[in-house]
């Protein structure tokens, strides 16, 4: 364990002048019930997959996070994370961040992971690990380049088809995200000072147009998803490791490493 879990954090404040968003712990119903609320904002309405309040208050309760992020009074943003036990080990498993339209792009969800890594730390939880949509560069980004979380485990149709509009009703594959918490790799990535993986053994590439299959085009969707499904598994069975994302004439790649160097 090193040194930077000795106190709990109570709150955590942007550097940025003037926006003055905090976060911290939720625990009252009515935080509760304003985090369903922004799950709507964010997930639409229509969403029938959102998660009722009371999931919320049983996280919370039992030894997860449910953490906001606050301008003033309002909430712009949350995290919801419950907890897992996997070979003896205890660790969160971060099942939903949101983050308000107007609050995008300001740091807000970086806020609310480093507060959670250091809450999860403070209670000697080394690890965190949440599920994305491989197909979801940005996402992918964030999670590998910017947190120094890795991938090692492909779940095809994780979810089954659901109706969410958010998947397009295509199967709901994920990577899942193993964010070591007190790791170099990831204690230098959240310093901004990661190295350069572009020179990673191995890739898979992502076309230029998925963003714009994924507006229009699900059968083209569909077909990029099959093959990064193979790919992922082929490397992964080899154990190789997803360490980053990176940006190409092409489009954008995974670039991966054996998991021994990590």
């Amino acid at each position: 364990m090193n040194g930077e879990a000795k106190t709990q954090p109570q709150q955590v404040r942007t550097k940025r002048p003037g926006e003055g968003i905090v976060i911290r712990k939720c625990q009252a119903l009515e935080e509760f019930h304003a985090c369903v609320g922004l799950q709507r904002e964010v997930w639409g309405e229509a969403d029938l997959e959102i998660e009722p309040v009371t999931m919320f208050v049983v996280a919370s309760l039992t030894g997860g996070q449910v953490l906001g992020a606050f301008d003033g009074e309002t909430m712009v943003g949350y995290t919801l994370a419950v907890v897992g036990l996997r070979q003896g080990v205890i660790y969160l498993h971060s099942h939903q961040t949101a983050v308000r339209s107007a609050y995008r792009n300001r740091g807000v969800g970086r806020m609310l992971k480093l507060f959670q890594r250091d809450e999860a730390l403070g209670r000697q939880i080394r690890l965190v690990e949440w599920t994305f949509d491989p197909l979801e560069l940005k996402n992918a980004h964030f999670n590998l380049n910017r947190l120094g979380a890795i991938c090692r485990r492909y779940v095809p149709n994780l979810y089954g088809v659901t109706t969410s509009p958010l998947h397009r009703g295509i199967e709901t594959d994920r990577l899942v995200a193993e964010w070591r918490l007190d790791s170099p790799r990831v204690i230098a990535a959240i310093q901004d000072l990661a190295p350069d993986a572009s020179d990673a053994p191995a890739a898979i590439e992502l076309p230029a147009e998925l963003e714009q299959w994924q507006q229009n085009d699900a059968p083209r969707v569909q077909a990029v998803q099959t093959r990064v499904r193979e790919e992922f598994t082929k490397w992964f069975a080899r154990e190789y490791a997803a360490i980053g994302v990176r940006a190409g004439e092409k489009g954008q790649a995974y670039l991966l490493a054996p998991w021994s160097d990590f």
